[in-house]
């Protein structure tokens, strides 16, 4: 998985999913979870690179960390819950998809505040 468009389309194949732009700035398109409305993959470009972010359980975090280095504490995002995964081709499809995939499991699963 190379691209955002790669990306947003695995995500838009979870239950409820559906893709958002919310901020002025078009470079960051979201998929969220209806009826939450809460985001568990962030699309973005930065420096050259097209960037994801996802959600991850904290026993997991720096597992992911130590394995790729193309995996990064989450950019904009509270670093203890969110990484960030730069699609340089380094990590292969089947592991950011398992991420994506936990991402959203997270996301579904959280407690309303």
């Amino acid at each position: 998985m190379n691209t955002r468009e790669e990306a947003l389309a695995y995500g838009l194949t979870f239950a409820n999913s559906y893709q958002d732009a919310p901020f002025r700035d078009e470079n960051w398109q979201l998929i969220r979870v209806k009826p939450s409305k809460k985001a568990f993959l962030w699309t973005y470009e930065k420096d050259g690179q097209v960037c994801i972010n996802l959600k991850c359980d904290p026993e997991w975090r720096d597992f992911w960390r130590k394995v790729y280095k193309s995996v990064l504490p989450g950019y904009h995002q509270n670093k203890e819950h969110w990484n960030t995964v730069i699609l340089d081709g380094s990590i292969p499809d089947e592991e950011i998809k398992r991420m994506i995939a936990e991402s959203y499991d997270l996301v579904i699963n959280s407690k309303k505040k």
